[in-house]
């Protein structure tokens, strides 16, 4: 399901709390209704309310920071893919098979990591890829202490640049649990049950609770949109990678 499908499925649920809590007003005794039944129910409102606004903030903390890491580990990926290619020149014409050979293989990676628009899925690379570039490399013969040199240099940035690669990989899932995800609109559901239970219905209140469930689905959406950093609305840029690319074989 994508991310601005929950986003609307939790406005959906948080305004329907509300609608909800305003129904249920109109069949309540008046008693359930007095200035006691408010405070009870304002200080647990207050409780929820503050773990949801706890654990809101540090999803969000947590979602901006490993969006912060993805975009440091595409700087770093693109800084190998330079540093990789400028070694083997240095290496001489006989790594010139290698590069154009590594050339293709970021290419690929590119295409795989941000797909254009409108694209099916990119099929994996495959072994002739990092792995028969990593062979390749192991398969040149120094004739130097100097190339001997730089070709251990390349088979340790190749090394990193797949580690990186994979690293990407492994953390495109969701981090945040489902059920965890779940408790979070339950609780905030209650409390615009609340809302809707004690106030008396008019424009003002009907627009301010509207934009307060926009305004929590919005930040879920934020949310998921930052754990999927390679798709979606809010996305890491493959600039430093094209410009890395660009570069190859000069």
């Amino acid at each position: 399901m994508s991310t601005m499908a929950i986003g609307w499925i939790v406005f959906a649920i948080v305004f329907g709390g509300a609608l909800i809590g305003a129904l249920v007003r109109r069949f309540l005794p008046g008693e359930h209704l007095s200035s006691d039944s408010r405070e009870v129910v304002k200080l647990g409102m207050g409780l929820i309310g503050t773990m949801a606004a706890l654990v809101l903030s540090l999803l969000l903390s947590s979602a901006k920071a490993s969006y912060d890491t993805k975009s440091s580990e595409v700087e770093q990926w693109s800084a190998d893919v330079m540093l990789l290619d400028r070694t083997l020149a240095h290496y001489g014409p006989e790594a010139m098979e290698s590069r154009k050979l590594f050339r293709g293989t970021v290419a690929r990676m590119i295409a795989q990591v941000w797909p254009p628009a409108g694209a099916g899925a990119t099929p994996p690379i495959p072994v002739g890829g990092l792995d028969g570039f990593y062979q390749e490399i192991q398969a040149l013969t120094p004739k130097s202490a100097a190339q001997s040199s730089l070709q251990a240099q390349a088979l340790a940035t190749a090394s990193h640049l797949a580690q990186t690669r994979w690293l990407m990989e492994a953390q495109s899932g969701q981090s945040i649990p489902m059920p965890f995800l779940v408790v979070m609109v339950f609780w905030l559901s209650v409390i615009f049950a609340s809302f809707g239970l004690y106030a008396k219905p008019n424009a003002t209140i009907f627009v301010a609770l509207l934009v307060g469930a926009l305004s929590i689905s919005s930040a879920i959406f934020l949310i998921l949109e930052l754990e999927k950093p390679f798709i979606g609305l809010i996305r890491i840029s493959s600039a430093p990678m094209q410009v890395a690319l660009e570069q190859l074989g000069r």
